[in-house]
C-alpha cells in the first residue's frame, strides 16, 4: 500500500471557520518508544491530525515525533491539527491555565489546534468556568479552535447558554454497536462535529457477520467498515493502533464507500445485545465529588 497524500483524508469544517481532517491518530495507551514511533511512521504515511491527553502521559513523546517530523521536513506545523486533553483535576481557571502552559511545553509547540475538556464532571460543576478560561487562552493566540469530550445533551446545553459558546466537536464513545444516533442528532442542529473515540468498538464488533458480508462486498477489512460506517455520517474517528500495518490499514479507511444500505445495516447492530457502551458514562463518572 503506498502513501496516502493528504489531500485524500477528508477535510472537516468547523462552526469557528476552521478545518480538521477528518480522520486523525489517537494515542491513548501508546507509552514512550511506542507512542513516538507511531506518531513519526503515521505523519510519514499521511495523518495529520493528532489527538493526545494531558492524561494519557505522552505529551512528551507525542511532542517530540512531532518536532523531529518538522525538523526532517516531513511535514509543517501549519500541516498538522494537534488537540489535548484538560484532565478532570484541572479544572477551574487557575488550574486550566497551568493545565494549557503545561501540555503547550511538553508538545513543543507555540499554539494547539484544538483544546479539549476531557470529561464534563457535571457534579463538581467547573466545566463552565473551565471553558471560559479557555477561550481567554484563544483569545490570547495559544489555541484555535474550543471542544470538549464525553458531554451530554443537558452539559452542552448549559455550557452553549452560560458561555455563550459552542463547542466545535464533542468526542465520545461513538462505534458500530453504539452510534449515538440522539447525541449525533443534537450535534448535527447545533453545528457540533461529533469525533468517535474507541471508533474502533475495541474489536468487539469486527468479527460480526454483518461487518465481515459488507467488509467483502467491499473488498475491505472490516476495520476499514466500521470506520467508514462513521466517516459516511459526517463523523470524525481517530483509532488508536501500536501496530504500523494496522496505522496504514486505518488510514486507508477512508477510500472505503459504504452505500446506505450499508449504513442502515451496521447502525442496526446498536440493537445488538452484546453490544453497547464499553467505557464510563458521563453521566456518572467520574462520580461525586469528595
Amino acid at each position: 500500500m503506498g502513501d496516502m497524500t493528504t489531500s485524500e483524508i477528508p477535510a472537516l469544517s468547523l462552526n469557528d471557520g476552521s478545518t480538521m481532517p477528518q480522520l486523525g491518530l489517537g494515542t491513548y495507551k501508546l507509552q514512550g518508544d511506542d507512542a513516538h514511533r507511531i506518531v513519526r511512521e503515521g505523519i510519514a504515511l499521511g495523518y495529520r491530525h493528532i489527538d493526545t491527553a494531558s492524561f494519557y502521559d505522552n505529551e512528551e513523546a507525542v511532542g517530540a515525533a512531532i518536532a523531529e517530523a518538522i525538523a526532517a521536513g516531513d511535514v509543517t506545523r501549519d500541516e498538522l491539527f494537534i488537540s489535548t486533553k484538560l484532565w478532570n483535576d484541572q479544572q477551574g481557571a487557575g488550574n486550566t491555565q497551568r493545565a494549557f502552559r503545561e501540555s503547550l511545553a511538553k508538545l513543543q509547540l507555540d499554539y494547539l489546534d484544538l483544546y479539549l475538556i476531557h470529561w464534563p464532571w457535571a457534579q463538581r460543576g467547573l466545566f463552565c468556568e473551565t471553558f471560559e478560561t479557555m477561550a481567554e487562552l484563544q483569545r490570547a493566540g495559544g489555541i484555535r479552535s474550543l471542544g470538549v469530550c464525553n458531554f451530554y445533551e443537558e452539559t452542552l446545553d448549559e455550557l452553549i447558554s452560560t458561555t455563550g459558546i459552542t463547542p466545535v466537536l464533542n468526542q465520545v464513545e461513538m462505534h458500530v454497536g453504539f452510534s449515538q444516533a440522539p447525541l449525533h442528532r443534537y450535534h448535527g442542529e447545533h453545528g457540533i462535529v461529533s469525533e468517535a473515540w474507541a471508533p474502533l468498538a475495541r474489536g468487539v464488533v469486527l468479527d460480526d457477520p454483518v461487518v465481515t458480508e459488507i467488509a467483502r462486498r467491499h473488498d475491505a477489512t472490516p476495520a476499514q467498515v466500521v470506520l467508514g460506517f462513521l466517516m459516511a455520517q459526517g463523523v470524525s474517528v481517530i483509532p488508536k493502533t501500536a501496530s504500523s500495518q494496522r496505522l496504514a490499514e486505518n488510514l486507508a479507511a477512508t477510500r472505503v464507500e459504504l452505500g446506505e444500505d450499508d449504513v442502515a445495516a451496521l447502525a442496526g447492530l446498536d440493537a445488538h445485545g452484546d453490544y453497547g457502551r464499553l467505557s464510563n458514562d458521563p453521566r456518572v463518572f467520574p462520580g461525586e465529588v469528595e
